[in-house]
This record gives structure tokens, C-alpha cells and sequence, in this order.
């Protein structure tokens, strides 16, 4: 099973091992080959280069600038198809097959579902919030659809994975982020011209950001968990076994981390509201005053993304793939902190440095970072429930899902 790097990585789909050739001496030819039953190692292996997936990256830019957007589905399953074919466990590589033209119809779906919202929100408040209400209501039903598609389009090996959740169990997995859309809404109706401040909806909105706060873990692993208990191959079905207050933990971890950014921000702009007071009264504040407080605020974002982020990042992997598993395949990751937070402030400066045009080298650097921080252990004859698996049927059962509606939200 893989991770998908992130928008240029996404964790939404598995990346099924291969059996291992068997080691030492051949066997004689009247008896057959022994299969080894313990647990054996898979390699995961991630070949793309940034100088390849440049020129990927740069003509699907170009023509998504020039078509408005509408050349996203088809700069997407290009992208795909490359992370994919350069994704090999001991040695076979994953094949995505989805249609950019259907993967067209279900983004001129996602157009139309946020332009009705944009335009109800201009026609009144009410209509607003009512569309986000909307939007909130489908959102599970495009994302069980994304997910199906996607799976349904990926291979290993000739045979089609699956995605075998439910339509109803994505909306008991979002049920705890309904909070989310509950804010959303009361804020597009509170912040439109001509609406009178109400202390009710003050107070509804604050009880409902607070319970978005409570709450966000237990949707993270209630998502997760419905994510992980569904990836498919031949007879191989994931369980998920991960503990909600593992996500809790994680996210009161994460809150103690994002501490050493706002503390040094908060040092730096009291430094420099104290250098600015010190000055004569009524006049500018000091150069030196303005340098800190900028100073302040630009390192807490920088500590941000190299710190907090990748702390969350790496921790979140590791918890969501150290505990997937089907009876026969069993998953690990030891994504190390110091190395993520490394790339990515090597990403950032390279790609200020670049105005931008560092970015596919630093995805393709990304992606080989997490990809191969995972190991893969496989037990029993792997080929066996591979080879007896009629690859016809699966193929049937993903063209299905992938007519359904070529949704791909890139989750």
C-alpha cells in the first residue's frame, strides 16, 4: 500500500506488496519449491527524479493557467501515472488507469456544487450558510466516490485494488467535523453587510469552534480509520487498529510543539514594542523597533513549517501506517522527525531562491522520504492469494467504480 505525496501527497490508498523470490538453493525438479512461512521483508522503492517530473509539473501548470483550471483532471492523472509507475515494491511498480475525461465530469461537479455556493453567498446571508449546509451534506458522498475511484484505478501486479467502505460509514466517519460546517455557516451569514451582530449567534459560534476543537482528533482518527479498514487486493482486506486517544495524544503533542514558535514571536514583538516605547514619545516607532517585530513574526511562520508541521506530519504517518493491516500483509513507518524537518527548510530557501520552480524536485524529494520510510512484511504464500485471484473480475468491479463519477479530490 502507498502514500500519496501530499496535495502532491495523500494518504488514501494501499500499495499492496509483491511476494519475495525465494532465497538460497533451488530445490531439486521432483520436488516443489518450499515457500518460507515466517514473515518476510518487502522493499518499497521510490525511482522518480525532479528533472523528470519537472517538465511534467511546468506543461501542467501552463495549460491549467490557460484553460482556467479546466485542464486540472488531466494534469492530475498525469501526475498520477508518474508517482505511480516510479512507486515499486521489490520491484513491481503500481499503474494508475483513470480516465482524465471522466476525472473532467467530476470536476465540473466540484465547479458547480462551490460556484452555487458563491453564489447564493452573494444573493443573501441566509443562502450563504444554507449553501454551505449543502456542500457540507454532499461532502461525504464525494469523498466515498474519490476514494472508490482512485483504488479502482490503481494496480499492482495486473489486479485492480478496492476501496470497500460504505457510503453510509464515510457519513458516520464525518459526523465529528460537522461542527466545522456549523462555523462556516454561521460565519458566511454573521460577516455579510447589513447583518445586525446577534449575542446568540456570538455565543452559537463560539460553542460550535469549540467543539470543532474538541472534536478534530476524534474526526482525524474516525477518518483515518475508515480510510485504512477498506484498502483491497485480490483476498486481502486492511483492519485498522489505531486507538482514538493515540489521536488525541498526537494532537496535544503537536500543541506543545507549535509553544517554541509563538514563544519566540512573542519575545522578538515584546523586544520590540519595548525598543519602540523607549523612544521619544509621539514619534515613529524605530527602525530597529519594526526589524524585530518582522523579525518575530517571520520566524514563528518558518518554525512553523519546519517544526510543528513536520512533527505532525511524521507522527501522524507513523501512528496511521504502524497500525494497517491485512492477515497476511503487515505495515511499519519510522518517518524520523529531524530528517523531514530538514528537507523542508531545504525546500523552502530552495524554492524562495527559485520563486517557485523548486517545487517538483521538492515533491519528488518529499514523496521518496515517506514512501521509503515505510516497511512492508508479508506472511504466508503471498502467491498463492495473488495468482488465485481471476484479475478479470476486479477489473470489472473497478471500471464500475470508476464510471461512477470520476471524482478525485486528490485525498
Amino acid at each position: 500500500m502507498s502514500v500519496q505525496p501530499g496535495d502532491e501527497f495523500a494518504d488514501t490508498h494501499p500499495l499492496p506488496p509483491p511476494a519475495l523470490p525465494l532465497a538460497g538453493a533451488q530445490a531439486p525438479a521432483a520436488m516443489p519449491t518450499a515457500i518460507p512461512s515466517g514473515p518476510r521483508p518487502a522493499t518499497i522503492e521510490f525511482t522518480g527524479s525532479g528533472s523528470e517530473y519537472f517538465r511534467i509539473w511546468i506543461v501542467n501548470l501552463l495549460l491549467i493557467l490557460v484553460t482556467l483550471s479546466l485542464y486540472l483532471p488531466f494534469a492530475r492523472a498525469r501526475r498520477l501515472r508518474y508517482f505511480h509507475a516510479n512507486t515499486l515494491v521489490h520491484g513491481h511498480a503500481l499503474g494508475f488507469h483513470g480516465d482524465p475525461w471522466k476525472m473532467l465530469r467530476g470536476h465540473l461537479l466540484v465547479i458547480a456544487l462551490f460556484g452555487s455556493y458563491a453564489l447564493a453567498n452573494r444573493f443573501s446571508p441566509s443562502a450563504g450558510g444554507i449553501a454551505v449546509l449543502v456542500l457540507a451534506a454532499l461532502w461525504p458522498a464525494l469523498w466515498h466516490a474519490s476514494m472508490r475511484f482512485r483504488l479502482a484505478n490503481t494496480s499492482w501486479r495486473g489486479l485492480r485494488m478496492r476501496f470497500t467502505g460504505s457510503l453510509g460509514g464515510a457519513y458516520l466517519a464525518l459526523l465529528p467535523a460537522l461542527p466545522v460546517a456549523l462555523v462556516l455557516a454561521a460565519t458566511a451569514i454573521a460577516g455579510q453587510p447589513g447583518v445586525e451582530p446577534s449575542p446568540a449567534l456570538g455565543v452559537a459560534v463560539g460553542l460550535a469552534f469549540l467543539a470543532m476543537l474538541v472534536l478534530s482528533p476524534l474526526a482525524l482518527a474516525r477518518t483515518k480509520r475508515y480510510q485504512h479498514s477498506h484498502y483491497a487486493l485480490a483476498g486481502e482486506t486492511t483492519a485498522f487498529t489505531a486507538r482514538i486517544r493515540s489521536f488525541y495524544g498526537l494532537w496535544l503533542r503537536t500543541a506543545l510543539v507549535s509553544l517554541l514558535p509563538f514563544a519566540v514571536m512573542l519575545v522578538l514583538i515584546a523586544a520590540g514594542m519595548a525598543v519602540g516605547m523607549a523612544g521619544a514619545r509621539g514619534r515613529a516607532p524605530s527602525a530597529a523597533a519594526i526589524g524585530m517585530i518582522s523579525v518575530g513574526v517571520m520566524l514563528f511562520y518558518l518554525l512553523m513549517f519546519i517544526l510543528m508541521q513536520p512533527y505532525f506530519v511524521s507522527r501522524l504517518q507513523n501512528l496511521v501506517w504502524g497500525h494497517t493491516a491485512s492477515p497476511q500483509v503487515h505495515f511499519a513507518s519510522a518517518l524520523h522527525l529531524r530528517r523531514l524537518s530538514l528537507l523542508t527548510l531545504k525546500n523552502l530557501v530552495l524554492m524562495a531562491l527559485t520563486l517557485g520552480l523548486y517545487r517538483p524536485f521538492a515533491v519528488v524529494d518529499t514523496a521518496r522520504l515517506r514512501l521509503q520510510s515505510i516497511t512492508v512484511t508479508l506472511s504466508g504464500d503471498v502467491e498463492q492469494w495473488i495468482g488465485a485471484t481471476p484479475g478479470g473480475a476486479h477489473d470489472a468491479a473497478g471500471d464500475a467504480a470508476g464510471d461512477l463519477l470520476g471524482v478525485d479530490l486528490g485525498m
